[in-house]
Order: C-alpha cells, then sequence, then structure tokens
C-alpha cells in the first residue's frame, strides 16, 4: 500500500487499547488517531510503536457519535484501518456508510491492488481488486507485535467538535458497562487464557477445566484436535485456523504446539505449560514448563481452587 495514504483508527474505552492494535499500527505504518475515553494515556501506551498520533477524547464512546467525530477527521484519507476488535467491528462499517466508501472485513493482508479477507468461517480466504478510499478492518494477530520504534510518536491532542453531538441526532444510551465475564467472553479480548488439547482425556475433563479457569476469571479456549471431537464450539478453537489471540497470560494444558496454534497465540507476557513431553514446542516457548499427566494437574487444580464450605473450614482448621 505504499502509494495510499493510511490511518490506523484505534477505538478505546478507558485507555485500554482493544486487541490487534498493533496490528492496524503497523499496517498503517504508525500514524494512528485513538478515539474514546482516556485517550492521552491509550497514546502514550501506544507511543513506542507509533510515529504519529491524534487523539480524540469524546468521553465514554457511543456508535454513532464516534462516527461522526470520525467522519469529519479521516475523509482525506485513502485507507482508514480498524483492528477487528468488538467495537472496530461496530464502528468499521458504519463508517464505510457514513463516507460513502466500501468496506472489507477482517482483511488478512491489503496490498494497493488487493485486499485478502477470510469466508466461510475461515476456512478460505477470497480475493479483492479494492476500490480505494475505503474502509478495513483487520484481522487480530495477522501482522504480529513490531519492534519498538527509535523514539516515541509525537501526540497531538484534536478537537472532536461541540456540534458532533447536535449532528449525530439519536444515538445510543449507554446506562452501565458490565464487567466482561470470562465463559463468554471473545477470545481475541481475553487477557487471561487457558486451553487444552489432545491431551485432556474426554469432555468431562475439558468441562472440569473449563470450571477452574472460571474460578479464576480465565477464559476457556482449546486445539482443533479438540473442537473437531465435539468436545467444545468452534468458536472457542485458537490458532490460524480458528480464533488468532492476544492474551497478556497463556495457560496451555496438554498442548503440543502444533505451528498452527503457536501462530495464533500473539506474544503473551507469561505462558506455563503442561505436558508429559519436556522437548515439544509448547513447552519450550514457555515461561515455566510442568513435565507431568494434564488430568492429574486438573485434579490437584479443581481441589484447590474449589470454594469450601464453611464446615471444612473448622474441620481442617485454618488452611
Amino acid at each position: 500500500m505504499s502509494g495510499l495514504d493510511r490511518l490506523a483508527v484505534v477505538p478505546v474505552r478507558e485507555g485500554r487499547l482493544p486487541a490487534g492494535t498493533l496490528d492496524v499500527v503497523a499496517e498503517a505504518d504508525g500514524v494512528v488517531t485513538v478515539i474514546g475515553s482516556r485517550t492521552a494515556a491509550a497514546a502514550r501506551e501506544l507511543a513506542p510503536w507509533a510515529t504519529e498520533i491524534q487523539t480524540l477524547e469524546i468521553g465514554t464512546p457511543t456508535p454513532a457519535r464516534s462516527v461522526e467525530v470520525l467522519a469529519r477527521h479521516v475523509a482525506d484519507r485513502h485507507v482508514v484501518l480498524l483492528p477487528a476488535s468488538p467495537d472496530g467491528r461496530d464502528l468499521a462499517p458504519r463508517l464505510a456508510h457514513r463516507l460513502a466508501r466500501p468496506f472489507y472485513a477482517a482483511a488478512v493482508e491489503i496490498r494497493e491492488d488487493r485486499v485478502t479477507v477470510p469466508i466461510q468461517g475461515g476456512r478460505v480466504l477470497e480475493d479483492h481488486r479494492p476500490v480505494w478510499p475505503a474502509v478495513v478492518t483487520v484481522q487480530i494477530g495477522v501482522r504480529g507485535d513490531p519492534a519498538p520504534r527509535s523514539r516515541p510518536g509525537r501526540i497531538t491532542e484534536l478537537d472532536p467538535g461541540d456540534d458532533a453531538q447536535a449532528a449525530v441526532g439519536v444515538d445510543a444510551l449507554v446506562e452501565r458497562v458490565e464487567d466482561a465475564d470470562a465463559t463468554t467472553i471473545d477470545l481475541t479480548e481475553a487477557e487471561h487464557l487457558w486451553a487444552g488439547g489432545a491431551g485432556v482425556e474426554s469432555r468431562e475433563r475439558l468441562e472440569q477445566l473449563g470450571e477452574i479457569a472460571a474460578r479464576l476469571g480465565a477464559s476457556l479456549g482449546a486445539t482443533r484436535v479438540v473442537t473437531d471431537r465435539g468436545w467444545i464450539d468452534h468458536d472457542r478453537q485458537i490458532g490460524t485456523t480458528g480464533v488468532v489471540v492476544s492474551p497478556r497470560r497463556y495457560v496451555a494444558l496438554g498442548i503440543s504446539g502444533a505451528v498452527q496454534h503457536t501462530s495464533g497465540l500473539g506474544h503473551p507476557d507469561l505462558i506455563v505449560a503442561v505436558n508429559t513431553d519436556p522437548h515439544c514446542p509448547m513447552m519450550q516457548m514457555a515461561d515455566l514448563a510442568l513435565v507431568a499427566d494434564v488430568n492429574e494437574v486438573i485434579d490437584a487444580l479443581d481441589r484447590l481452587t474449589r470454594p469450601r464450605s464453611d464446615a471444612e473450614v473448622d474441620l481442617g482448621g485454618s488452611r
């Protein structure tokens, strides 16, 4: 896309950068607009990977106002890129409609003469001859985390415009924001992620692992061999043939680490692996590797994390 003017748009809530942020920043060569609430904090966190950052502070973002504000600031850009995070997926088609532009969803490759997007649930890649200018969401994890730049990007605060709300008219009213439920959250948004692989012996054992993860505030995923067995839905399959994730902490139980799986993990701050094979790829990647039968480890974790009744505490004393 060397001949096209590119801009990454990153929607944030309370300064938190969404999954896929660094993918769109890399795709836009470091030129970014951050919109939402506490954008200054998000911009400072993003600065090591960016060249130029503009912030649009609009408070708690609502769809119509976000799009109206963005439309005024991105209309001169050939390619507007958003991450395929929940807010990115929400805003991008609305923005494309507002600007009367084509929209390409979850792109895995973007070139001046071709945009490649997944279809049929990600099983097939389809090439499009793009019509520019356009709005594009970028599949999370396709670029990988870029290296920090030699100097932090310059941050500029933009005025969103006092008349933007009046132009919107009716917008969504936010009554309250619920905390994310680790058991149902989109895996692309999960910060603490546990996953079971071929070493997990049964559906019941995987369900037991899911209960443990939920007690610890973690989301549950799995490898393809587990989803193919029908033990968990395919939307919980981690890897390039499933869901590309970017957790901060990842616990892999009974997973050998096929390249299709490890390539879809992003770059967690901490990886814990449990496997009987100390030489498998997953164990080599781990910060903490435990050589053990994963099913015995699940039983032990179940005992350690299961809530105790008052009677158990009284009988056992302070434990």
